[in-house]
């Protein structure tokens, strides 16, 4: 009996040390958007936050070229759950990505103007990111969607 104890003991605490380490609460947001030109290589650098990417393959999906690619702003922000946002000057979507393995993967891909975007700026209004387009009514988004009023 006294060996099943032992052995339960010994079981439980290998249970206890193989259980991922989650440190909770966390926020991931960045206070500030960042307007960032790509280099002749379609690379964007966020120096503040060690993040670099292309956008070769955004160009691509949003505007249908993939070429010229060098010197374009895109506007970045980070929401508190971590999600990239991701949106330009004429684009119609704002993109949402989140971290993968050695790159961003699409999350989501959120239509927010029929015309293309003309000055885009977002925001960040915890626990949304607010997109402003020139006098437009804010957006509030979310990694699902567009919400409403700010959720409300």
């Amino acid at each position: 009996m006294k060996a099943y104890g032992i052995l339960f003991m010994l079981l439980a605490i290998l249970a206890a040390g193989c259980a991922p380490l989650v440190l909770k609460p966390a926020d991931f947001a960045w206070p500030i958007e960042d307007e960032l030109k790509s280099d002749s290589h379609g690379m964007i650098h966020v120096n503040r936050y060690s993040l670099s990417f292309s956008i070769k393959p955004l160009m691509y999906a949003e505007l249908k070229d993939s070429v010229h690619v060098a010197d374009r702003s895109i506007r970045i922000i980070r929401g508190t759950m971590g999600h990239y946002y991701l949106t330009a000057t004429k684009f119609k979507n704002v993109y949402v990505f989140s971290q993968g393995d050695g790159g961003l993967v699409l999350k989501k891909k959120i239509l927010v103007s029929k015309e293309g975007l003309a000055s885009p700026a977002f925001n960040q209004r915890a626990p949304y990111i607010e997109l402003i387009d020139g006098n437009q009514k804010p957006i509030y988004l979310n990694a699902e969607g567009i919400r409403e009023e700010g959720g409300k």
